[in-house]
């Protein structure tokens, strides 16, 4: 099996056939979404929260980022596989930023990297990583690892100095040389108005519909514990279901009912004799 390419990406949306992106972190992950049939699997930092217990994704290191992107990547065949590049991996210069894009390009197998933000730092990044070869993937609105600038985890393009300022930067990002465009909690009118001036697909996370949709997998299987984003919606209840398997595992060990004869391995009697002889030898 082939993996899906840029080409075929832009074909879809060249005729209005929506891209359906997850975000994933592990094997088990990967796998599943390759069985499911998404088209483009997100190696999020969000990984930072999701699986590594982090208070927010600019704790998550280079280093830990591969190790989830080489799992993904051995799980999927098909999937076309984007990775974020962490908060401090790309910030120092053109050269950094080039650096770890060919980290994440050679040690991981990435399809290509994504960058947040779009401001003329940012931008000059893109140019930089695309001309050495690497596909990027640019993400605006609110972009995760600048929230503290934003004011937080909120949504941007409600007033019209931050509606400008998204016009600009995914204008910006599109000439810059990114292929694919993410865009998190933007009003729906404000992406609409984007998809129709943008030659690049547009994966919208809570920005309306788009040209394809992308969503953390634990979010939507309804892993993930406390409040979620507005945005975010449950297509399953594993959380539940993990605990509840969990709870009948420990019961059953607690009342001796687990493991049963049918989960234990039976040894010959000239094996048990055997171990009861050399039990005594050495213990004698």
């Amino acid at each position: 099996m082939t993996r899906i390419t840029i080409p075929e990406l832009e074909a879809k949306k060249a005729v209005g056939e929506p891209i359906v992106m997850v975000t994933a972190y592990d094997f088990p992950g990967a796998r599943a979404a390759e069985r499911a049939g998404v088209d483009m699997v997100l190696v999020g930092d969000s990984g930072a929260q999701v699986v590594l217990g982090h208070d927010s994704t600019v704790s998550v290191t280079t280093d830990e980022m591969l190790v989830l992107a080489k799992a993904v990547r051995r799980g999927t065949e098909h999937a076309f596989i984007v990775c974020d590049v962490p908060f401090g991996s790309t910030e120092v210069s053109d050269a950094q930023a080039v650096e770890t894009a060919i980290r994440f390009a050679k040690e991981a197998g990435a399809d290509s990297v994504k960058l947040e933000g779009g401001s003329e730092a940012r931008l000059s990044r893109i140019r930089a990583i695309v001309a050495a070869g690497i596909p990027v993937v640019g993400h605006i609105g609110l972009t995760p690892q600048t929230a503290v600038a934003l004011g937080g985890l909120r949504a941007q393009g409600r007033t019209t100095a931050s509606a400008e300022r998204l016009v600009a930067e995914a204008l910006g990002v599109q000439a810059a040389g990114a292929f694919c465009l993410v865009i998190e909690a933007v009003p729906a009118e404000i992406t609409e108005l984007l998809r129709s001036a943008l030659r690049i697909p547009i994966i919208g996370i809570g920005a309306g519909r788009v040209d394809g949709q992308v969503l953390v997998l634990h979010d939507l299987l309804g892993i993930t514990e406390g409040r979620t984003a507005k945005f975010v919606k449950r297509f399953g209840t594993v959380g539940d279901d993990m605990t509840a398997a969990l709870s009948a595992y420990a019961a059953e060990v607690r009342a001796g009912e687990f493991p049963g004869t049918e989960h234990q391995y039976a040894a010959s009697d000239e094996a048990v004799e055997a171990a009861r002889a050399t039990l005594a030898a050495l213990t004698d």
